[in-house]
């Protein structure tokens, strides 16, 4: 009989504290399998074997008669450079010291998480490769060309005419472009509700893979030349498909970010001992910044591969080619999630969450409501606010929904300021949307030198991928060696500042075009003529002389900065959000992008001639004002970032009781990192 030694996460072998863990928490994972308890003494070597080797770890409990864990205790998978010490004879959760003075360090990227960002990349390749071609496929009408109809809408690659199928004009492109892009973004809400309180994130995001693929085959079908001899037909079965895709992208976004980051072994702050024998800590907020640069990564690649490809595709088939090869494409989620389906690992439905976060703030906003609106705004979200909210501060009876404890008031409270957070955002995703239609349009103006103007989006991905790699291999790991504090806040706040600059450039080159254009501040409209007499609407005649790859400055920066902001704001959404509310948070995050989306239709009357410039320059200002507004009120959100990534980590968590029934002692750390000990007999 050989006794195998499983580990559990930290508790300090305090009876009070072990009884405080399982009350508050319930049993680690681990422990669901009611392993045959044996006592015996900590065997570092065996122990090693239970916390790095997955599949010795599997093949034990296998031969002990139990059901194989897809994850184990945590391990930390550190860069080939920082190899653990197998010994892990010093894991244990950081003291406040610790936390003052070792290095940290993030886990390394698992399968699991590499398999969700798989279909990430599937989904975002078949979303912006239709996507790209909405512009010209809205926009323009089928062209002539050398006196042939285009049944396809494709131009063949001639400059006498752009591709295009529906003829509607800019105007109606940039409005259903932007219904797209609100309705992707208000739909998550509903599908975070569900995948929280009912079905889980793994089921909601099957269901939403499917019903887009629906959407997809409908795209495909609007853009069939006999379909588009129909106009009434083709316009409504176009439109029908914007909103049933639309729907299954919004299922989809809601909770595949909050999946990939739950893939994330060490769910806390650990100290570690390293090969080279530091110690360090590795933190999971680290962790999950840098799963979700990969993350974004796998997004560009998919948008960069289906907009290229989509782009060639319009000009030299059709629009029919350029629908269907998403379609294709995006079968690929299918087999990765039916086979991974086994090896997911997510937080359970929680029925009654979200009618928990809305009764404690409705007690908190009850019990706090003044006639001085001042005095009401400052006391929201103050701790007299939430300490109303906790049930030991309730007077009996209780409400039946009150079944939390008042520590999860601590995460409720952490998950608001995370919302709060984004409020301001929907004036950096306006500078955004403006990638979409108005800087491929800017393009069509200038001389295009036989490309598809479309070809300047990809600039996007393209500078992203190459950013992601500087960051994750250059910039981040400095930031870490010299303890270089890239918070949040100051990440986001560069975000907005990089996005307006990006429309000030689009407004100077775009003042360019209208200086050098035969047709001045008229190009391409129709109804114009340029001083030869050439109507305006001939761009092969009247584009300005100005090469169209001028304009790579502005994807540049918008690029630079989605990195900054877009990145940071889902990284807040999963470490501030309560573990039964991430999808939530995290749509409530996308749903800025569709609140930018119904402002922009303000502005939809700008998206034209001669007003380009205005559209840019008013766009630029209010991401400028919106990025000081935002450091301005959150500034104070930085200096309690550590403090706050800490609230329902297990050992902070024992930290805090143990404060309480300790008051002035300093926590001991005793044993190793996760002393609660199991052994399973092995035959």
């Amino acid at each position: 009989m050989t006794n195998v030694h499983l580990v559990s996460p930290p508790t300090y072998g305090n009876d009070y504290e072990q009884q405080h863990h399982e009350h508050h928490h319930g049993a680690h994972p681990l422990h669901e399998y009611d392993l045959p308890a044996e006592p015996a003494p900590y065997q570092g070597a065996v122990a090693a074997v239970g916390m790095v080797g997955q599949e010795d770890y599997n093949m034990e409990l296998e031969q002990t008669g139990h059901k194989p864990e897809i994850f184990p205790a945590g391990v930390a998978h550190l860069t080939d450079a920082e190899k653990l010490d197998e010994t892990i004879d010093e894991w244990h959760f950081p003291t406040e010291e610790e936390r003052m003075t070792l290095r940290r360090v993030p886990e390394k990227m698992n399968w699991p998480a590499f398999a969700i960002c798989v279909c990430e990349f599937a989904e975002r390749f078949s979303y912006y490769g239709a996507t790209q071609v909405y512009s010209n496929f809205i926009n323009n009408p089928r062209p002539t060309i050398g006196g042939n109809f285009s049944e396809t809408g494709a131009n063949h690659g001639s400059g006498e005419a752009k591709s295009g199928a529906l003829g509607l004009g800019s105007v109606t492109a940039q409005g259903l472009i932007l219904f797209n892009s609100f309705w992707c973004y208000v739909t998550p809400l509903i599908a975070a509700w569900i995948a929280d309180a009912y079905l889980g994130r793994f089921r909601i995001i099957c269901y939403g893979v499917v019903i887009a693929q629906v959407g997809h085959i409908l795209l495909v079908i609007s853009a069939i030349p006999g379909v588009l001899n129909n106009q009434t037909g083709a316009e409504a079965c176009f439109v029908l498909a914007l909103i049933i895709m639309g729907t299954g992208t919004g299922i989809f976004k809601s909770s595949c970010p909050v999946l990939v980051a739950e893939q994330i072994k060490i769910k806390e702050q650990t100290v570690v001992t390293l090969k080279s024998g530091e110690k360090v800590i590795v933190d999971p907020a680290l962790t999950t910044a840098r799963t979700y640069m990969w993350y974004y990564e796998m997004i560009n690649l998919g948008s960069l591969a289906g907009q290229l490809g989509m782009i060639y595709a319009e000009r030299n088939v059709g629009f029919w080619l350029a629908f269907l090869l998403p379609t294709l494409v995006f079968f690929l989620p299918f087999p990765v999630l039916w086979f991974g389906r086994n090896y997911y690992k997510s937080e359970p439905p929680n029925g009654s969450v979200l009618t928990q976060a809305c009764g404690a703030l409705w007690i908190g906003i009850k019990k706090t409501a003044s006639w001085n609106p001042i005095k009401m705004v400052r006391s929201y979200g103050s701790k007299e606010f939430w300490d109303y909210a906790r049930p030991s501060n309730y007077p009996d009876p209780k409400p039946k929904w009150m079944t939390y404890e008042d520590r999860w008031i601590d995460q409720l409270a952490r998950g608001i300021k995370a919302c709060n957070i984004f409020v301001l955002f929907p004036l950096y995703w306006l500078c955004y949307n403006q990638i979409n239609s108005p800087l491929i349009v800017q393009a069509g103006q200038m001389d295009m030198g036989g490309s598809p103007n479309e070809l300047v989006a990809q600039l996007d991905p393209i500078f992203i991928i190459v950013f992601v790699l500087l960051f994750q291999f250059g910039l981040y790991p400095m930031a870490e060696k010299y303890s270089i504090p890239f918070t949040p806040i100051r990440r986001i706040t560069i975000g907005f500042i990089l996005a307006s600059f990006s429309m000030i450039w689009a407004a100077v080159v775009q003042h360019y075009i209208y200086k050098t254009s035969p047709c001045h501040d008229h190009v391409g409209d129709e109804g114009y003529f340029a001083p030869d007499g050439s109507e305006c609407s001939e761009l092969d005649k009247n584009r300005s002389p100005l090469n169209m790859w001028v304009t790579a400055g502005a994807f540049v920066l918008i690029a630079f900065s989605e990195l900054f902001a877009s990145v940071t704001s889902m990284e807040v959404a999963m470490v501030m959000a309560p573990k039964n509310m991430r999808s939530i948070v995290m749509a409530i995050g996308s749903f800025t992008s569709a609140v930018a989306s119904a402002i922009g239709e303000a502005f939809v009357p700008l998206a034209e001639n001669p007003l380009w410039v205005v559209n840019y320059g008013v766009f630029a200002g209010l991401a400028f004002v919106g990025g000081i507004l935002f450091y301005i009120c959150f500034r104070n959100v930085d200096r309690h970032q550590d403090e706050l990534n800490l609230i329902g980590q297990e050992g902070f968590e024992n930290e805090v009781a143990y404060a309480e029934g300790h008051p002035g002692e300093p926590k001991p750390v005793t044993g190793n990192a996760y002393p609660s000990e199991k052994t399973a007999t092995q035959a």
